[in-house]
């Protein structure tokens, strides 16, 4: 079985989902970052494909590509590493990252490569949810690889049941209408957001992301959803502390988790 899929049969809430750009901040920091990450206590890992355009992305995860580019981070050299993680961890491993990526690296190409380094889930916030259905649904289950769509405050409620549907993996709840590591605290807008995608009944579980960064946040967002996303604020962490990179991980996942 998928290991995503898995994990949600074994673990329906509190999943904590970090996300860190492949390659920053340094090339060959993946693996010690993901095994710690596991080993502290993080549920499923997000990593970032490198991409010279990210839309979606705030300046601390577009500064952070930038980085993991100027490193010579390539699409083949994150399977090779998830590959060699694979001889020491079974965590859930999503790579999240944009359309064109993937088309430049040849559709058919890029999930056999996938499947066969490990890889478990697909995030790709700019492929059309038809074109998914269309096109491509086949080829990823054939390769067992899950995706995730992603749902905002503005999206129709017609949308998200589509997007709920379509998700094999888990729905993307975006917390606010921003670019990520924008949000403060959560709004009565927001929590009437989460209150109306808990009165449709979807059917995938749910995470939420953009704004989460510490204990309160994280457990806040639990309340509406089966776990939540934790990026910018674990890039920032990474790339400002002094202390090894295995401390500072493990620090930043025990912050999250353990009450203070």
């Amino acid at each position: 079985m998928n290991r995503i899929k898995s994990l949600f049969q074994q673990k329906n809430k509190e999943v904590l989902n970090i996300y860190f750009t492949a390659g920053h901040p340094t090339k060959d920091s993946i693996q010690d970052i993901v095994l710690q990450l596991d080993s502290s206590g993080a549920d499923i890992i997000e990593l970032g494909m490198p991409y010279s355009d990210p839309l979606a992305d705030g300046p601390t995860i577009q500064d952070s590509s930038q980085k993991a580019l100027a490193n010579g981070v390539t699409l083949n050299y994150i399977f090779e590493q998830v590959s060699l993680i694979r001889e020491h961890s079974q965590i859930p491993i999503i790579m999240m990252g944009y359309y064109n990526q993937m088309l430049q690296f040849g559709e058919k190409k890029f999930l056999k490569a996938a499947q066969e380094a490990g890889v478990d889930g697909l995030i790709i916030p700019d492929m059309p949810m038809y074109t998914y259905e269309e096109n491509y649904k086949d080829l990823f289950e054939k390769h067992n690889i899950t995706i995730s769509f992603l749902v905002t405050p503005e999206t129709s409620k017609e949308r998200i049941v589509q997007a709920d549907r379509l998700s094999s993996a888990f729905l993307y709840i975006v917390s606010q209408s921003s670019i990520t590591g924008t949000a403060s605290k959560a709004t009565e807008a927001q929590k009437s957001y989460f209150n109306m995608l808990q009165e449709l009944e979807l059917k995938s579980p749910s995470l939420i992301g953009f704004g989460i960064k510490d204990y309160e946040s994280f457990h806040h967002a639990c309340q509406y959803a089966n776990g939540a996303i934790i990026g910018s604020a674990f890039i920032k962490t990474l790339e400002s502390s002094e202390l090894p990179i295995k401390e500072t991980v493990d620090q930043f996942v025990k912050q999250i988790i353990i009450p203070a």
